[in-house]
């Protein structure tokens, strides 16, 4: 049960995607930053950590839930060490995701040479 509900929330996240792209002359990276914001505000309101509870991978791992996380580790690390958490707060509790995706993301240019489009 857990996998159907990650895939239909992580499926639904990826139509609201498709059809912001397709309907509307919004470019890719504002759709993607929307999705980080929202993950904030939506975390911020309470909302987003209920529903990651919910449907596990399928709202953590979309970048609403990078948002999400950023927005969550901000909040505990003020909790702990006051108005410097809210400098370290995101970045020390995504450092992970971060990290896999500059390590991955020079591993692929290593790997792969680029092409331009014709």
């Amino acid at each position: 049960m857990d996998y159907l509900k990650a895939f239909l929330v992580g499926g639904l996240f990826c139509v609201v995607g498709q059809v912001l792209i397709d309907k509307t002359k919004l470019t890719p990276a504002r759709i993607l930053v929307a999705y980080v914001v929202s993950g904030v505000i939506l975390g911020a309101v309470g909302v987003y950590g209920p529903l990651a509870d919910w449907a596990g991978a399928g709202a953590t791992v979309p970048l609403t839930g990078f948002g999400y996380s950023l927005a969550k580790g901000v909040k505990e690390a003020v909790a702990e060490k006051g108005l410097l958490g809210a400098l370290t707060g995101g970045v020390t509790s995504t450092a992970g995701g971060i990290a896999a995706a500059i390590f991955l993301g020079v591993v692929v240019a290593m790997l792969f040479k680029p092409k331009p489009k014709h």
